[in-house]
């Protein structure tokens, strides 16, 4: 008798773990576009609450502090070792076609159009995204945020509209530092170390990488800023259940958003990549 139950009773086991299947990714699926389309209302409010009066230039300023002086010595720090060795690299790789010349211009144009402002929103979101996330959060969980709204004072204008604007106005400067770090890290590596001439180091960036390179990079950094903030302020603001909610919020702001920019990353660079290629074939 079990012989003749024990086929049966494993497909509908199977079936059900299948049906459970389907349901869990689903209900995933319909969590991720609500919260999607939270995050785009939450961008909409910002703005509106951004451009109302009155304006909070103290909170303004209090958070272009945190978000760009706070992160200086981390994005240094990451710059300048990021420039060294990606010129290790690249010198050990063009020495094999006696090219050595084209480290200087290579690693610049590295920075500018990708790794500077991938890098710095990682640091930013790892560094500010967490904060941001945890003080909401904790905000929220302590009914401080619910405080707010009953003495008339709009949450998102004084909470999350500083913290946007100055993400997004912080990042590309810090991208900027990035480039430079990472530039003179390079230099050293490369005249000091590997014996590149700093003539021709210095040469070929003059030559190959153009303002629009640059201007790529920091339009990419501000989308990256603009990104980081409101994933970090949605999930902070709806957190629920305590110190665990908050937690739990934090982690999820932090690998969503560094996942997110890197996706975007590619977005962006297919669409900036055109521009690039145009302007290089124009000049050249």
């Amino acid at each position: 008798m079990n012989d003749d139950l024990g086929p049966p009773g494993a497909i509908a086991s199977a079936a059900h773990e299948a049906r459970e299947a389907v349901v869990s990714v689903g209900s995933s699926t319909l969590r991720l576009v609500e919260e999607i389309g939270g995050m785009a209302e939450l961008f909409v409010q910002a703005i509106v609450w951004t451009l109302r009066p009155p304006w909070r230039i103290r909170l303004l300023f209090e958070q272009l502090d945190f978000v760009g002086v706070g992160s200086i010595f981390v994005v240094g720090i990451t710059g300048l070792f990021t420039g060294m060795v990606f010129a290790v690299q690249t010198y050990h790789a063009f020495s094999m076609f006696d090219a050595t010349g084209l480290v200087g211009a290579t690693v610049a144009l590295a920075l500018a159009r990708e790794l500077a402002p991938v890098f710095a929103g990682l640091m930013v979101t790892a560094r500010v995204g967490s904060t941001m996330a945890t003080e909401l959060g904790s905000m929220r969980v302590t009914e401080q945020i619910d405080a707010l709204a009953t003495m008339a004072v709009s949450p998102l204008q004084y909470l999350v509209a500083p913290r946007v604007v100055a993400t997004i106005v912080m990042m590309p400067v810090l991208t900027l530092l990035f480039d430079g770090v990472g530039i003179a890290g390079a230099y050293t590596v490369a005249v000091f170390g590997q014996g590149v001439s700093a003539a021709s180091f210095l040469s070929r960036i003059r030559t190959w990488v153009d303002p629009q390179d640059i201007e790529g990079g920091l339009i990419k950094a501000a989308v990256f800023g603009l990104l980081i903030a409101i994933i970090a302020c949605y999930k902070g603001f709806h957190a629920r259940g305590g110190a665990k909610g908050v937690g739990r919020a934090t982690n999820e702001a932090v690998v969503m958003a560094s996942v997110v920019v890197l996706v975007s990353d590619y977005f962006l660079s297919v669409l900036l990549s055109p521009f690039w290629t145009l302007h290089t074939h124009g000049l050249r």
